[in-house]
């Protein structure tokens, strides 16, 4: 349960009534988190603006990579509606269930993730777990698999992510039932 609760749709600011109403067409409801960042329009609509950023066609990282990493960054930080929005945008860009699933045990399983996505998984939790941990060699390893023009771009996605799950888990942002997989 949101430890703030919404307000009435009619006591938000009118552009951002416009964002909320345009989510109940497209979801069948206000999704949980955007009643939270909603009360800060300023806030809420650069969150829209940089995750437009890293929604377009060109951004360097692909759409199915961001998901496993969001999942997984979603599952460190107890963020159950992050969980189910990114295992729901990983099935939509990659439709593989499974692989979706087994994000949390990805060290120790076989033959499921690659290694490029071994790379950014690893990199994601040692961003949200001990940030302070990557030296050198952790961006030597990502080399492996990405320019660093690329790895900038993976950083970015993460720490926007790691900001997005922390903020709906400190307020108990609900999921909305979009995908069930494990927290």
């Amino acid at each position: 349960m949101a430890y703030i609760q919404p307000k009435p749709l009619s006591e938000y600011p009118w552009p951002v009534r416009w964002v909320l109403k345009r989510q109940i067409r497209v979801y069948g409801e206000v999704l949980p988190p955007a009643f939270l960042w909603g009360r800060r329009p300023g806030l809420f609509f650069g969150l829209l603006a940089m995750l437009g950023v890293f929604s377009r066609p060109r951004f360097p990282i692909p759409a199915e990579m961001r998901a496993l990493a969001s999942i997984r960054i979603a599952q460190l930080n107890g963020c159950h509606f992050c969980v189910d929005l990114n295992a729901h945008l990983y099935l939509e860009a990659k439709g593989q269930a499974d692989k979706a699933k087994q994000v949390a045990e990805w060290a120790s399983t076989q033959d499921v993730f690659n290694e490029k996505e071994k790379a950014v998984l690893r990199y994601a939790e040692a961003m949200t777990e001990n940030c302070a941990s990557i030296d050198a060699s952790s961006i030597e390893a990502l080399r492996t698999h990405f320019s660093d023009d690329e790895i900038t771009a993976l950083t970015a996605w993460v720490a926007f992510q790691n900001m997005s799950a922390k903020f709906n888990t400190a307020l108990g942002a609900e999921p909305h039932g979009f995908c069930e997989i494990p927290q």
